[in-house]
C-alpha cells in the first residue's frame, strides 16, 4: 500500500510545478479565490487556516511549499485573515458578505455524477436560472454553482447572507427530493442489468448523493490538481455534461474558462422560496415529537405572552403564509383558544397579509385542523427564520417551542398577580 501511496505522489509531485507555473492557471485560480478564504493541501495534509490568495504567483509560492491542491469555501467574507476559528454567528454573520451554492456531487461512478448533474441542472433551469457553472472535481463527481449574485440578500426582513448554511443545506435537500427520482429511472437504463438500482429505496448507497454544506466548508479550487488522479478540476459547458471524458482534465491540455457563470441579480430568488416552503410542509408533516401532547387551557391567554416570533406573523407576512397559518392555528389550538375566537383571529390576520391567502384555502386548512387532535406547532428557530420571523428575546433561549414560551409566561404573569394580591392583603391587615 505504501508503494501505492508513493507511486501516486511521485506522480503529481512530477507535475505540479510545470502545471501550476502556468500563468493562465494561476490567473483563474486567483480570480475565483477573491474574497474566499483558501487552504492549500500538502499531498496528505491540509495547511493552516485561514489563508488567502493576494496575488495570482501566490499559487506557484505555495507550491514551492510543498502544496499539491489548492480548495476554497463557499463563503465570502469582507477580511479572510480575520475568521477565527470558534466564531460566534454573530462574529461569522459580521465578516461574511455572501455564499455562493456549491452543489457538490459524490458518487462511486463517474457515469452516475453525470447523470445527477444533468437532473441538477434541469431542476434548477425549471425555477429560472438559465446558467448554471459546472466544474470536474477532479475525480468521480462535479461541483455545480449559482453564484451569491443570483439570490436576493433579504428574504422577508432577513439577511440572506446571515443563513449560511441552513439555506444552503435546505435548497440542496429540496433539489434532491426533486432529482432523485429522475435520477433512479436514469441510472437504471444505463444500467438496466442491475435490478438493485432500480430499487430507489435501496439505490441510495448506489446513486450520487449532494454533499451538505458546513461553516467554512471547503471545496476544489478551478483548475486546482486532485492527488489521487493527477487531473485538473475543469470547467465544462453545463449542455455538455454528458460528452465529458477523464481525458478532457488532462493538466497539459486545460483550456481555461470562467467557473462563475453569467446570472441576473435575484434570479435564484424562486429556487430559494419554493426550497423554503419545501421544508416548511416537509416538517408541518412531522408530527412524532409531539405526538404524545395534550391540550393545554390557559384561563389567563394574552397577546403579550406570545413570542416575538408569532407576534411578527400576527402583523402579517409576505412569503411564507401558509407556513404561518400552519403555526398560528396549531399555536392557537395547543394553548387551548375556543374554536369561534381562533376563526376569527385567523380571517382577521389574513386581511394584514400583503397579499391575502383565499379564503377557500384557510376554511380548508381549519377543517383539517379540527378533524384530528392538536399538535404542538414546529419547534423554534429554523423553521421560523424560514419565513423571516424569527426574533429572539431574552426569554426564547430557555425554551424550544413556542407553546413552551406562552404557557412559561401565563404562569409567571399569574404568580406575580398572586403575589400582588397577597401584598395587598398585607398592607391591610396591617392598618
Amino acid at each position: 500500500m505504501a508503494e501505492v501511496i508513493s507511486i501516486k505522489e511521485k506522480r503529481i509531485r512530477n507535475l505540479v510545478n510545470l502545471y501550476y507555473s502556468k500563468k493562465e492557471v494561476q490567473k483563474a485560480m486567483f480570480e475565483f479565490a477573491r474574497n474566499r478564504e483558501i487552504s492549500p493541501r500538502y499531498f496528505e495534509g491540509f495547511g493552516k487556516r485561514p489563508d488567502t490568495l493576494e496575488y495570482p504567483n501566490d499559487v506557484i509560492a505555495f507550491v514551492k511549499k510543498g502544496a499539491t491542491s489548492f480548495h476554497c469555501s463557499e463563503e465570502l467574507w469582507k477580511d479572510v485573515l480575520k475568521i477565527e476559528t470558534g466564531m460566534n454567528d454573530k462574529q461569522a454573520n459580521d465578516l461574511r458578505i455572501g455564499w455562493d451554492l456549491i452543489i457538490d456531487i459524490d458518487s462511486k461512478y463517474i457515469d452516475y455524477s453525470k447523470i445527477m448533474a444533468q437532473e441538477i441542472i434541469r431542476v434548477l433551469n425549471f425555477h429560472g436560472l438559465k446558467n448554471v457553472g459546472v466544474k470536474f472535481s477532479g475525480s468521480k463527481g462535479f461541483h455545480l454553482i449559482v453564484p451569491w449574485k443570483a439570490f436576493p440578500k433579504i428574504v422577508n426582513g432577513v439577511k440572506t447572507s446571515d443563513m449560511f448554511p441552513e439555506w444552503p443545506r435546505i435548497i440542496l435537500q429540496y433539489l434532491a427530493e426533486k432529482a432523485n427520482p429522475q435520477l433512479v429511472k436514469e441510472i437504471s437504463k444505463l444500467s438496466s442489468p442491475n435490478k438493485y438500482i432500480k430499487d430507489y429505496k435501496s439505490s441510495k448507497e448506489v446513486v450520487p448523493d449532494l454533499v451538505l454544506v458546513s461553516p467554512r466548508h471547503l471545496f476544489r479550487l478551478p483548475y486546482s490538481l486532485h492527488e489521487k488522479t493527477s487531473l485538473a478540476s475543469v470547467v465544462i459547458d453545463a449542455d455538455k455534461v454528458s460528452e465529458f471524458e477523464l481525458k478532457d482534465a488532462d493538466p497539459m491540455k486545460v483550456e481555461i474558462r470562467d467557473f462563475t457563470p453569467d446570472v441576473k441579480e435575484g434570479e435564484a430568488r424562486e429556487l430559494l422560496i419554493s426550497s423554503l416552503d419545501w421544508m416548511g410542509h416537509k416538517n408541518m408533516g412531522d408530527k412524532k415529537e409531539h405526538k404524545d401532547f395534550k391540550t393545554i387551557k390557559l384561563d389567563n391567554l394574552s397577546d403579550k405572552f406570545f413570542p416575538p416570533c408569532v407576534q411578527k406573523i400576527l402583523k402579517g407576512v409576505d412569503d411564507g403564509r401558509k407556513r404561518a397559518v400552519f403555526i398560528l392555528i396549531n399555536l392557537f389550538r395547543s394553548v387551548g383558544m375556543d374554536r369561534d375566537e381562533l376563526e376569527q383571529r385567523i380571517y382577521k390576520w389574513n386581511k394584514k397579509n400583503k397579499v391575502a391567502l383565499k379564503e377557500g384555502y384557510i376554511k380548508s386548512q381549519l377543517s383539517w385542523s379540527y378533524k384530528k387532535k392538536p399538535i404542538m406547532p414546529p419547534n423554534c428557530k429554523e423553521f421560523y427564520k424560514g419565513i423571516g420571523v424569527c426574533v429572539e428575546d431574552n426569554f426564547c433561549k430557555f425554551v424550544k417551542n413556542p407553546v413552551n414560551y406562552v404557557v412559561r409566561k401565563s404562569f409567571i404573569a399569574k404568580n406575580q398577580g398572586k403575589k400582588k394580591v397577597g401584598e395587598k392583603k398585607k398592607v391591610s391587615s396591617k392598618k
